[in-house]
């Protein structure tokens, strides 16, 4: 036990690392889910195809197995490219490789929860509000968005919650974070278990402020609005 606490300020970085991971995930799945959304949606047969295959095959998909084919089919395709351009082999950033993975398979179940969202408010809110002469785009941010956002904040939030725990995973290529830095202590030390009790601790408490927080921004929102 005091062998972890004598790593603490190692596995501390190893907590930084995880938490820069999965905020900068729920970014880009946050992108790619209004953009998944938006395709689901479209009256256009060919967007509607993309946005049912990309939810359908990323879920359908261990996230272990897609974090291994992402990063390592985008080191052969850089290096390829690379290579053909006259490069010197290209070594892929493990940090990033973990981010682009868990953004893009985070970003289906993102696009889901957008699309539900914009179908559960009432279609009337916009015909009326350009009835009464708004635009397009002002109806869209005015009228539309704070519902969607109302409506997409507890799925919004689960989300979140199980990204923050799939971080773990991105310890399988190599990435130093709070897994991969816990491991290679434990085994240096031959103390697994306490490494792997205080990253178990690490990562509740990283939900548990979470839940908080997100408790709190769902408090916010639905100010005013009657339970």
């Amino acid at each position: 036990m005091f062998t972890v606490i004598e790593y603490a300020p190692l596995l501390g970085r190893g907590a930084l690392v995880t938490i820069s991971v999965a905020v900068l995930s729920l970014v880009l799945a946050t992108g790619l889910g209004v953009l998944g959304a938006a395709a689901k949606l479209s009256k256009r047969g060919l967007w509607r195809s993309v946005g049912m295959g990309y939810t359908t095959i990323v879920r359908g998909i261990p996230d272990l197995v897609l974090i291994l084919l992402i990063y390592f089919g985008g080191q052969r395709l850089v290096n390829d490219i690379g290579s053909t351009l006259g490069f010197d082999y290209i070594e892929v950033s493990k940090f990033w490789a973990g981010v682009i993975s868990i953004g893009f398979i985070y970003g289906a179940y993102l696009s889901e929860t957008f699309r539900g969202a914009y179908l559960t408010v009432p279609r009337g809110q916009a015909e009326a509000a350009q009835a009464l002469g708004m635009k397009t785009i002002a109806t869209l941010w005015k009228v539309l968005v704070p519902q969607i956002l109302r409506f997409a904040l507890p799925g919004y939030s689960n989300v979140w919650m199980v990204l923050v725990k799939s971080t773990a995973v991105v310890s399988v290529i190599g990435l130093s974070d709070l897994v991969g830095l816990a491991d290679k202590a434990g085994k240096s030390t031959r103390q697994q278990f306490w490494f792997y009790l205080a990253v178990l601790l690490a990562y509740l408490f990283i939900t548990i402020i979470s839940e908080h927080l997100l408790k709190r921004l769902d408090k916010r929102v639905n100010r005013g609005i009657p339970a």
